[in-house]
């Protein structure tokens, strides 16, 4: 088995943003699709992700305990949830039902740097590996012996058709991304192929092989089905829809105005069309309140980890003073490890989209001033700060 490639590396690891799922009853009336009875069925300090509808009253997930990640099944019924898996020498991803089976597959990236496609027995959790010499990255089952993925290949993403019995992959495309769905009533697949810096939705039939632009979705990388056709993709904390039939531009699904539903990704709707669930971000309210505890406490391991690679850090609103956390850390290490009195307060503090204000009061060896900082969240970590001192 190959080991990973860098490409995938951040996909799980350290780029992980902590994310929730959320799962909502939806239905259409008067021809227009209502949503409803939102919860956060995942409600866990850390990553949770790639939700699936195992069926109508069960959704699998992705999710991180004991700084691993396992697979987590919950009954929509009895609102519980129960971990699958239990891989300590590694975490599972992208849980998906195998086709005529009670059992899963999932993605493996163990820590050696193994990644592996296993399929796991639903009640014991007891796995073996499907396909071996194929880096399987994003997977979707067309049928019991045949899985459509993006696999690593040369360092790229490429679409790879597999039977499991005779094992058996055809590469049949470059450039590919992680969202790959049935087309409700019909023989195809749609994947998404990257074009520039945009995302593009095509079809793709498993056995002839043809494909078919259906629509270009700009940076959005996840989409998915409704029973009646149209396509479904989020941005921001907006979900849009899009009829191939009519080819008319998209137009808005829903809108979030929950604080705690940001940067929606990897969107799903159970088969009969009843149930949409999707992983979002935490709110920035949440990313920057662990930035001032970790400062009061000293802590520059939970103070740096808030913060992007390139985080940003501004003067005066718009004055660049510095960028880059390994400049961060050399100004704040230091006056942590110095500094007798030093102490933040929040006076006043408003989150508007992915921006926290924060009115703050700052002690720094006894002397105390104001200023108002501006926290800029992207992708789950603060990737700049604007401070207007008073």
């Amino acid at each position: 088995m190959k080991k990973l490639l860098l490409l995938f590396i951040p996909v799980f690891t350290f780029a992980q943003a902590n994310t929730e799922i959320h799962l909502f009853d939806i239905n259409l009336k008067n021809n227009e699709w209502v949503i409803s009875n939102g919860k956060n069925i995942s409600n866990n300090k850390g990553y949770d992700n790639q939700p699936h509808f195992y069926d109508d009253n069960t959704v699998l997930f992705s999710s991180t305990r004991n700084k691993q990640t396992d697979i987590v099944k919950y009954d929509i019924s009895l609102d519980k949830l129960t971990y699958i898996s239990n891989t300590p020498n590694g975490g599972e991803y992208s849980p998906q039902r195998i086709p005529n089976s009670r059992h899963l597959s999932a993605v493996r990236l163990d820590k050696d740097g193994k990644q592996g496609f296993y399929a796991y027995n639903f009640n014991t959790g007891k796995y073996k590996e499907l396909i071996q010499d194929l880096v399987v990255a994003y997977p979707l089952w067309h049928d019991q012996n045949t899985l459509i993925s993006s696999a690593i290949v040369n360092d790229s993403l490429q679409l790879n058709i597999s039977s499991i019995t005779p094992q058996k992959n055809i590469g049949l495309i470059k450039n590919v991304g992680r969202s790959f769905h049935k087309i409700p009533n019909s023989n195809l697949i749609s994947f998404m192929k990257k074009n520039g810096q945009e995302w593009e939705v095509w079809s793709l039939h498993p056995k002839t092989r043809a494909t078919k632009f259906i629509v270009n979705v700009q940076e959005n990388q996840d989409v998915c089905w409704l029973p009646n056709g149209e396509l479904l993709f989020p941005h921001k904390n907006r979900i849009y829809r899009y009829n191939p039939e009519t080819k008319e531009s998209p137009s808005i699904f829903y809108i979030f105005s929950n604080e705690e539903i940001n940067n929606i990704s990897r969107i799903t709707v159970n088969k009969n069309g009843t149930k949409l669930a999707f992983a979002a971000e935490e709110s920035p309210r949440h990313i920057v309140q662990k930035q001032l505890e970790a400062y009061n406490n000293r802590d520059i391991e939970a103070f740096m980890a808030t913060f992007s690679k390139d985080v940003k850090v501004f003067t005066h609103l718009d004055q660049l003073k510095y960028q880059g956390k390994d400049k961060m850390r050399n100004i704040y290490e230091p006056m942590f490890n110095t500094v007798k009195n030093l102490h933040c307060k929040i006076i006043t503090r408003i989150v508007k989209d992915n921006k926290v204000i924060d009115e703050e009061s700052i002690t720094i060896d006894g002397k105390k001033f104001r200023t108002v900082a501006i926290y800029e969240v992207t992708n789950g970590r603060i990737s700049a700060i604007r401070f207007l001192r008073k």
